[in-house]
Order: C-alpha cells, then structure tokens, then sequence
C-alpha cells in the first residue's frame, strides 16, 4: 500500500514556490448542526463507555448522521494556489511544493495517488464511521471519523456522545482532485479547528491513520465490522492493529 505523502519537510520555501502560492487565508467551515427531531433519540442510545457495545453507533448510521449538519465550505483550490502555474510542475514537485505550502500555518498538507484516492473513496461509501485511539501522554483519547468525501471529519467521541449532531469538529479534512487525471496526484488539506484539542503532529498522525484502516486490506476488515457488525466489532482489536495496550 502506497501511503501519503511523507514528505514533510521543515525546509523554508524557496523563492520559485513563492510566487507559485497565493495569500492565505483560512477556509470557513460549517459545524454540526442540530437535527430537533434526533434530539431525543439521541439521549437514549447513547454510545456505551464501555466500547463493548457498538450496536447503538448504528442507530446513529440508520438516522444518517451525514445529514445533521451543512457541508463543509472548503476554500477552491484556485484561491490557494496559482493552477495554471501547477499545471506546469510533476507531480513530484507539485506534492513537494504543496507540503512545504502548509508548513507552519495551521494546516496539514499532504498528497496521495488517485487509485489510491478512488479505493478511498469506494470503501467509505459502505464504511463512513470508523474510531481512532490517539495517544496523549500515559494514555488515549477516541476520535470519531466521518469519512464522507471528498472531506473527512474528526471529533472526540466523548464530545460527540454528549452533543451528537451538535458536536463541532476538532479537526477536518479536503481532498482536491483537480489533478487526479492529469498528474494522478489528489491533494490534502487539513486543517486543526480546536488546537487545545489537536497539535499538528498529531493532527498528521490522526489522518495517515484513519487512511491507513481504509487502504489496507487488512485493516479494513475493523472497519467493515464497525460499521456492518457493530454487535461484534471490539475496541481492542483497533488498538492491537496500532500497537496500543489495552488500557
């Protein structure tokens, strides 16, 4: 399995990458919005603390939670970068380039070949959901995923155990597909919503992650059962795949 892009270099831009990218700012996003009609369903099926019982997550999928909130409204990305110029660049050094962009301003750059992307992209269609355990210190906390492309969404399970729908997310995702085709390059932009809740480095890990449980034959097995076998699926079998105790 070819993994994203590694190539995250703490090098300055030179003076040709310059004038390559355009001023930035950040993109808005929407946060989850409340579905009245879940409110009180959501009280009652509660995720267990436990992670033994998984068979209320799919309640969640039954209601769709992908329709609880509006789109994210990602920044185009013409209004990042100059096209016409990229247009110009391999593939090497567009990724490269692309990397080196979002060093240091809040965002996570990476890339990924386009089969990679389009079996990404055919597995979340039946596996949108799946939990991440993030390391912090002498133990973890649980990330949701919400695989919807072209973005994925991350929030604390905790949070989204307490707020559903309501939860805002701690971190969000957006692939750009503008040179699948062309240059069989999609690129990735992340961005941390909550830094009290997310560093970058973890922000980075959380998503090679959460792509590695999709791309590899192995690993997505836990993901189909999260999301088709809930009754079987156990917590400590993703911590194993990661190397984790079980705390």
């Amino acid at each position: 399995m070819q993994r994203l892009s590694s190539r995250i270099s703490r090098a300055k831009l030179s003076s040709l990458t310059t004038p390559f990218t355009k001023t930035h700012c950040k993109h808005t996003f929407t946060t989850f919005l409340a579905n009245p009609g879940l409110q009180k369903q959501q009280q009652q099926y509660a995720i267990p603390c436990d992670f033994l019982k998984w068979a209320s997550l799919g309640f969640y999928r039954t209601s769709k939670f992908a329709t609880g909130f509006t789109p994210l409204q990602p920044k185009p990305l013409d209004s990042i970068i100059d096209i016409q110029r990229a247009k110009d660049k391999s593939s090497e050094d567009l990724a490269s380039i692309w990397d080196d962009y979002h060093i240091g301003r809040g965002h996570i750059g990476a890339s990924m070949k386009a089969q990679l992307y389009h079996l990404l992209e055919h597995r979340a269609r039946d596996c949108r959901y799946f939990v991440i355990p993030l390391w912090k210190g002498s133990g973890y906390t649980t990330m949701f995923a919400q695989v919807q492309l072209p973005h994925i969404l991350f929030t604390g399970l905790e949070d989204y155990k307490a707020r559903g729908t309501q939860a805002a997310p701690y971190f969000t995702v957006t692939f750009y597909r503008d040179f699948a085709e062309s240059k069989d390059l999609v690129l990735i932009r992340g961005e941390v919503v909550f830094t009290s809740k997310l560093s970058d480095s973890e922000a980075e890990w959380l998503l090679e992650t959460t792509q590695s449980f999709y791309l590899n034959d192995v690993r997505y097995k836990l993901v189909e059962q999260f999301n088709k076998q809930t009754h079987d699926f156990e917590f400590k079998d993703v911590l194993r795949a990661l190397n984790m105790p079980v705390l």
